[in-house]
């Protein structure tokens, strides 16, 4: 090897050895970038972490606990939607006694053919019953009850054995009441009014009956009715399917 190309390798190597100090005194200049915060800071900073955990986890309690509130209250509103209907169904079909405006009816024998000594009539004939009724219910009678017995759509009003019956019940004796509400005031008034002038004082005198009508009472008391109800032609639908 001549002496030339020594000279060109020896410079090649000064050139990368003086590269490669340039790099590790660069390096050694500028140092990577580290945490410097003592270990108070460091504490700190764990329990700022912490103390976030536990207010997220403190809210997600909170909209658990609310979401069951609200689940409650929407279990129990329905669970009241069912028991006002069942209320309101039991009204309607005469099972609840209430307490409304209306008027009172009384049914007696006629003094004056009791005094004479004319024999009296101590029998109701039960389309006289049924024709007062259908009266009472065209001037709005929304609850009526005859001789203590609750009057609903089911009633059957007829003649066993020479006795006026109501659903089994027997019209043993006279003088009887029949107690007749409406829903308001201003109902009772009108029906008091067209009870006055009606007819069915005339018939029940034909039948040397008395048929006396009161004013009008702000709170009667119907009794509900005390039998049970039998319901005909009718089957539970089976769930998922046609009945």
């Amino acid at each position: 090897m001549d002496k030339k190309k020594i000279n060109v390798s020896f410079t090649l190597i000064s050139v990368l050895v003086g590269f490669m100090i340039a790099i590790q005194f660069q390096t050694v200049q500028k140092p990577a970038e580290r945490d410097t915060r003592d270990i108070w800071q460091l504490r700190e900073a764990i329990l700022k972490e912490k103390e976030l955990q536990s207010n997220l986890l403190s809210e997600i309690r909170s909209n658990e606990e609310k979401l069951a509130a609200y689940e409650s209250k929407r279990k129990q509103s329905k669970e009241q939607v069912l028991s006002d209907t069942l209320k309101e169904l039991k009204l309607e079909a005469g099972l609840t006694e209430i307490t409304v405006p209306g008027i009172k009816l009384k049914i007696e024998p006629v003094i004056e053919e009791i005094k004479t000594g004319t024999p009296v009539n101590r029998v109701i004939p039960p389309e006289l019953l049924t024709r007062l009724l259908n009266e009472l219910n065209m001037y709005e009678a929304k609850y009526v009850a005859i001789d203590g017995k609750r009057i609903i759509n089911t009633t059957v009003i007829r003649d066993i054995n020479m006795e006026t019956k109501i659903d089994g019940h027997t019209i043993e004796r006279l003088p009887i009441e029949v107690v007749v509400g409406v829903d308001d005031n201003s109902t009772a008034e009108k029906l008091y009014n067209r009870m006055k002038v009606s007819k069915a004082t005339e018939e029940f005198f034909i039948e040397n009956l008395r048929l006396s009508i009161s004013k009008p009472i702000p709170n009667l008391t119907v009794p509900a009715y005390d039998d049970s109800i039998r319901i005909r032609y009718m089957e539970p639908t089976k769930e998922g399917g046609d009945s």
